[in-house]
């Protein structure tokens, strides 16, 4: 045969035969559905969709859809979920073959794969993001010792859901019954629902399976909202089906769990918060997933829990903020609760004292129906509010137009203690004093300290302790320009804290001469003295500042001037300086508070404006918590950078101020304006409020509740409550009388929302009150916001915020998108994003002083999905192309202002 017949021959005759070298270790794959897609574990956004793995023969049994696997993905070994096992796959190529099954645990089941699919869709996010929101973190030996159903014989586990008669609603068996005493109770008697004309059809809707979506606006007087709530899950229970109950924090956790196990009985709910470790979260997450338990109640971290024939999805106060998710790509409870009813066809409650926008959008679209009572069952139970503000209170009293807590608050809080029952006091700003300002100009105080820790050195500068001080600078204790006390070269005493004031380290370094112990306070104790100026403002005196040295020309009498920069000229007056620091740190949980913007250095000081530093060219940078000192040109610090420029407060009434951003004490602070060691309160927080109701009743007990400790309840007993906004303990029988202070906190924050969360804190506190009891808020009576509190009118309130917002073009009258980065990046994504025809790009704007700008894209609330789409769409490309810079999508979120 010649090589021409060669050619003529099939390709398999000429192939040699295989080998069995050739086959030896290759995976054989499964016998039936051998390629499984798995969603991979990765963050890029160009990744987002899942890929065909080879299922090996013996991972047959345990890789079945719903199970953690690991696979090899670019090289490397990552986690992932398998999603299906199918017959063939699209991909033309060679199969990789899956590494292992992590645990033959279903994690996932399939309502909640295509539930994050459909949320990572709506927020222009990834499927995995959501997951790992959706399943917690595997805990092997919990997941060991958790006994499984025994689905061979068909029984329920021990603690499971009761069987019931879906027309008689009774319990079948008696393995709850000690439970549905109570429960029957309630079917035969007096429900919560009563109240509300369309709260028996709404439960009976719920026995008989349907699915019946309602706002529902809670009753005042201390009613409580858990009771109606567990009514609710105990109904769908009663129909078959399973409830999911997600709620602010673990205060009100707690609250609904207790009237759940009072209701349902024990062993047929869990709860599921942050707070309960790893081990007995995925313990008790497993029951839900197992079937042991089909109703929840948790934190927005339970709107994802795989609860089996879901009946019921519910959200409490969907106003609060705690309900957006903080991690990417940052779903709200509501909106994930509203999608999960849409899609399984389950019942929806969304309960408050106030109402949103939002729900009010749902009611104005018809998708939900208002559950509210009538208006004389309302006036019954709400309690009698008096704002501060009114002009025959100020006629009375001329003083309440500046006071803090005029005289009607007073008269309230008596009258409440002498019914021998507990008053409550809001207060919108925890710490003690939070702000603080120049007594004389008004200054906000802001910390002059060099920054804790630089990574600019100059050229030829040793910043090692054994340099020396720089020019013009001297130690703590010395005379000017004498030896220091402690080693060279820091900004302290001998006991090496530089930087600090207070204990034994001296006057700081850009002082010269303290001569004083503890930072310049006699007898070495760190005192703060107070008292009240004009207008109620409480004045601090730093007692025993450090002494004026004739070696400090910036304080000696013959240079009495304000400190502007140009010793000839006098401190600018400008009003713009003398504005007062945000009051958007408020609540309980520890958020970021809002200042003002740091003031920029001036020239001429060594400190970016602290007299005294010597040389006008220099600067002092600090390196780690010790304060090293290093002399450094201005042109390479740069001015605003040379300082902390953090706001000064106070933490108790014999602290030295201190900066709330580097934490350092500062003792010795002189305003850098005009030279005043003196301070004065700008913002009163809780604990200063509580320390002053102390000593106006010396004989009550006071009660604190906020970010340091949150109280559920308190007794019934007199005593003073003084919380932050949405810390308030429920009182036993309901507080005797309330005060909310400082109603310019709530109503003159930069927020779109600013009004309506006003309205929110002030209802959801005053709703803890008795019947009739009084109510005085410090607010004017004019505002909107005071008035649906005036008149327990928050459906009004609500729809006017929709048609304001409707106007003006704010979410939820559409969908808005934010994008968050670089000035280039964002534009450039702005410019390559396919944004539907109708998209409006407003801005970008500058958001800080660091180069970061945002844009706002809006369109039409049907316009939506393909928003996101393209959103997703801009994010992959840049992820494809590396692109270093970051941009952060946002779809509808919180902070629009």
């Amino acid at each position: 045969m010649t090589d021409s017949d060669d050619a003529l021959l099939p390709l398999d005759a000429v192939r040699p035969a295989a080998s069995s070298k050739d086959t030896k270790g290759a995976v054989v794959p499964a016998p039936e559905r051998p390629v499984a897609r798995v969603a991979v574990d990765s963050p890029l956004p160009h990744l987002d969709r899942p890929f065909d793995y080879l299922v090996p023969a013996a991972l047959h049994e345990t890789a079945e859809p719903g199970v953690r696997v690991r696979v090899r993905f670019a090289g490397k070994l990552v986690d992932g979920f398998l999603l299906e096992r199918v017959d063939e796959s699209d991909h033309e190529g060679r199969l990789m073959p899956l590494e292992r099954v992590v645990s033959p645990e279903r994690v996932l089941t399939p309502e909640i794969a295509g539930l994050a699919r459909a949320v990572a869709d709506r927020y222009a996010g990834t499927l995995t993001d959501v997951l790992r929101l959706a399943i917690p973190p595997r805990h092997a030996k919990a997941e060991a010792e958790t006994p499984k159903p025994d689905r061979s014989t068909g029984t329920e586990p021990s603690g499971g859901t009761d069987v019931q008669d879906e027309d008689a609603g009774s319990v079948r068996d008696g393995e709850g019954a000690e439970g549905a005493g109570d429960a029957g109770g309630v079917r035969g008697g007096e429900s919560a629902w009563d109240a509300y004309p369309m709260g028996p059809s709404f439960l009976d809707a719920l026995r008989h399976g349907r699915a019946p979506r309602a706002v529902w606006s809670a009753l005042p007087g201390a009613l409580g909202w858990a009771r109606p709530m567990a009514e609710a899950v105990q109904a769908t229970l009663d129909g078959g089906r399973g409830a999911v109950v997600v709620v602010p924090d673990g205060k009100d956790v707690a609250l609904a769990d207790a009237e759940l196990a009072r209701l349902l009985g024990p062993g047929r709910h869990v709860a599921l918060t942050a707070d309960l470790g790893p081990a007995e979260r995925y313990r008790r997450w497993l029951k839900v997933l197992r079937g042991q338990v089909r109703a929840v109640v948790g934190t927005r971290a339970a709107m994802f829990a795989p609860v089996a024939e879901l009946g019921l999805v519910a959200i409490w106060d969907d106003g609060d903020d705690l309900h957006a998710e903080r991690l990417a790509p940052y779903p709200h409870a509501r909106e994930v609760l509203g999608l999960r009813a849409h899609r399984t066809g389950a019942a929806m409650l969304i309960g408050g004292y106030a109402r949103t926008a939002e729900a009010t959008q749902l009611i104005a679209g018809r998708w939900a129906r208002p559950i509210v009572a009538a208006r004389t069952t309302i006036r019954g139970l709400a309690p009698r509010v008096r704002p501060a503000g009114e002009d025959a209170e100020l006629a009375k009293d001329q003083a309440a137009r500046q006071a803090r807590l005029p005289s009607l608050a007073w008269r309230a809080l008596r009258h409440g203690l002498d019914g021998g029952g507990p008053v409550l006091v809001q207060v919108p700003r925890r710490g003690y004093l939070p702000a603080l300002a120049c007594r004389h100009c008004r200054t906000p105080a802001r910390c002059v300290l060099p920054p804790t820790r630089t990574l600019l050195a100059p050229p030829g500068a040793d910043a090692s302790p054994a340099s020396g001080p720089p020019s013009g600078f001297s130690g703590g204790g010395g005379e000017a320009g004498g030896p220091s006390r402690g080693r060279p070269g820091f900004m302290g005493g001998g006991d090496g804290l530089g930087g600090l004031r207070g204990g034994h380290s001296g006057a700081s370094s850009g002082l010269a001469g303290g001569g004083q112990e503890a930072g310049g306070f006699p007898g070495g104790s760190s005192r703060v003295s107070s008292e009240l100026a004009d207008g109620g403002q409480e004045v601090l005196h730093l007692a025993g500042g450090p002494s004026r040295s004739p070696a400090d020309p910036a304080r000696s009498g013959e240079d009495e001037r304000r400190f502007s920069g140009d010793p000839g000229r006098p401190a600018s007056t400008d009003p713009g300086r003398q504005g007062y620091p945000g009051a958007d740190d408020q609540d309980r949980h520890g958020r970021p508070e809002a200042d003002d913007q740091a003031r920029p250095g001036r020239p001429g000081f060594g400190d970016s404006g602290r007299p005294g530093a010597g040389d006008p060219g220099r600067a002092v940078v600090g390196e780690g918590a010790q304060g090293v000192s290093a002399a450094l040109p201005l042109e390479l610090a740069g001015a605003p950078g040379a300082s902390c420029h953090g706001p000064l407060a106070l933490r108790g009434g014999h602290a030295a101020p201190y900066c709330r951003w580097c934490g350092r004490v500062d003792a010795a602070w002189r305003c850098p304006s005009c030279g005043s060691p003196h301070l004065r309160a700008v913002v009163t927080g809780a604990r200063r409020t509580a320390e002053e109701l102390g000593r106006a009743f010396p004989s009550v007990p006071v009660r604190t509740s906020g970010r340091d400790g949150v109280l559920a309840t308190v007794p019934g007993a007199r005593a003073l409550v003084v919380a932050t906004p949405g810390a308030e303990p429920v009182a036993e029988g309901g507080y005797a009388a309330a005060v909310l202070l400082d109603g310019w906190a709530l109503l003159g924050r930069a927020d779109l929302r600013a009004g309506e969360e006003a309205v929110r804190r002030w209802m959801n506190a005053a709703a803890l009150l008795r019947p009739g009891a009084e109510l005085v808020v410090l607010a004017d009576a004019a505002l909107p916001a005071v008035q649906a509190l005036l008149r327990w009118d928050p459906v009004t309130h609500a729809e006017r915020e929709l048609a304001d917002r409707a106007e003006l073009g704010f979410p939820p009258a559409v969908r808005m998108a934010t994008l968050t980065g670089p000035a280039s990046a964002v534009r450039q994504m702005i410019d390559e994003a396919h944004l539907p025809a109708d998209a409006q790009v407003l801005g970008p704007v500058p958001v800080d002083d660091e180069g970061q700008e945002r844009a706002m894209i809006r369109v039409r609330r049907t316009g939506g999905a393909a928003l996101s789409a393209a959103l997703k769409g801009a994010s992959g490309v840049r992820a494809a192309r590396k692109t270093p810079d970051v941009v952060r999508v946002s779809v509808d979120p919180l902070d629009l202002i």
